[in-house]
């Protein structure tokens, strides 16, 4: 079978690299953050089930200006938050029966690795050394993803790019080192003892775990730019590979009273919460009873809707007939553009075997 994500169509394979952007972790688990490894796992299982070997690395960004500012805040290290959250999101992902990743790389175990980088975007002329800072050109990076220069400013600004530094040639330009100011973590390079920049640290970490390209690249709408952008742009200059990414997976934005759900707005629902009140399993169908790459709004109440769904799906499941066509279907909804709920319905209307695969497939036994 051929998988179709939106308007990509990959061809089958016999392994296929997938690489998602992970959590910063200066706090715990929320719903956006819930959706996307929902997704994947969701992905993962599917693929495998049709004999595609799948590696998913799934990364942990812990050296980031909100985690350094939260630590701060709280009056504790760096290492010992990002620690602590770490095994707060694992074990959420656990409840919700999001399956442990083949690699989980951390931003500090690749520091080595973004030095490279800037070492090799240097050399090819695409970045620049600036007070122990160095930074990529970013200005074709708007253009690549039709983007206008103004409002691409705007978006560096609100996602942590200081398009203000002084040092740098263009707004738009984005630091691939950094030096870091007094108390920081940092790391000798080069230029300065300093620390990677947000886009260089996925770059380093997905090239160096899965290869100079990746399969499917997945993370949540809103992610698409600056961040994946300028990953794709740095890795294909570094390296020459394009593209980048053979298919690009934007899972769609979770919204709260109509506004995304963000760590940096405080508008957020915690699936620790959640977990208190609600079963791991109707939480997992709630977030995949949908398109997965469209916006929606969250309302807990209408977990009840999903959980009374979950019970249809697991009394369809226990009818002993087995039903290959109708198996066959539910596959091939899944593989064709994770249309889940398209599968959810079938499966509970024919029951038996079809049910049971839609279990398991959708992660919910």
């Amino acid at each position: 079978m051929k998988l179709r994500l939106g308007d990509t169509v990959i061809p089958p394979l016999r392994r296929l690299r997938l690489y998602v952007c992970g959590v910063t972790p200066y706090d715990t688990t929320h719903i956006g953050h819930a959706s996307t490894f929902v997704w994947i796992d969701t992905l993962a299982r599917t693929l495998e089930h049709v004999g595609i070997a799948v590696e998913v690395a799934r990364n942990v960004t812990d050296v980031d200006d909100s985690l350094l500012a939260e630590a701060r805040r709280r009056g504790v290290g760096w290492r010992a938050l990002a620690t602590q959250q770490t095994y707060q999101f694992e074990d959420d992902m656990r409840k919700l029966r999001v399956g442990r990743p083949s690699f989980e790389p951390q931003s500090r175990e690749y520091v080595t690795e973004v030095i490279f980088l800037a070492r090799a975007l240097m050399d090819r002329g695409v970045a620049y050394e600036r007070e122990g800072s160095v930074y990529f050109r970013g200005v074709d990076v708007a253009t690549r993803a039709g983007i206008d220069e103004d409002e691409a400013i705007r978006l560096v600004g609100e996602r942590g790019g200081h398009p203000d530094d002084p040092n740098k040639d263009h707004p738009l330009d984005s630091a691939v080192w950094q030096r870091s100011a007094e108390g920081e973590p940092s790391w000798s390079s080069p230029w300065s003892d300093g620390r990677p920049g947000w886009h260089a640290e996925c770059v380093a970490m997905s090239t160096a775990v899965l290869g100079l390209a990746l399969d499917v690249h997945a993370g949540g709408e809103d992610l698409k730019f600056p961040h994946h952008a300028y990953e794709a742009a740095m890795a294909e200059a570094a390296t020459g590979v394009t593209p980048f990414a053979r298919a690009w997976m934007h899972v769609g934005t979770v919204r709260l009273d109509g506004h995304k759900v963000a760590k940096s707005t405080g508008n957020l629902v915690f699936v620790l919460d959640l977990l208190q009140r609600w079963p791991g399993e109707a939480i997992r169908l709630h977030l995949l009873d949908r398109p997965w790459n469209e916006g929606w709004d969250f309302v807990e109440a209408d977990l009840e809707a999903s959980a009374a769904r979950l019970e249809e799906l697991w009394a369809a499941g226990g009818d002993p007939a087995t039903n290959e066509a109708a198996e066959q279907e539910v596959c091939r909804l899944l593989v064709d553009g994770l249309q889940t709920s398209a599968a959810l319905d079938l499966a509970i209307a024919e029951g038996g075997s079809a049910a049971r695969l839609a279990r398991q497939l959708l992660g919910l036994i």
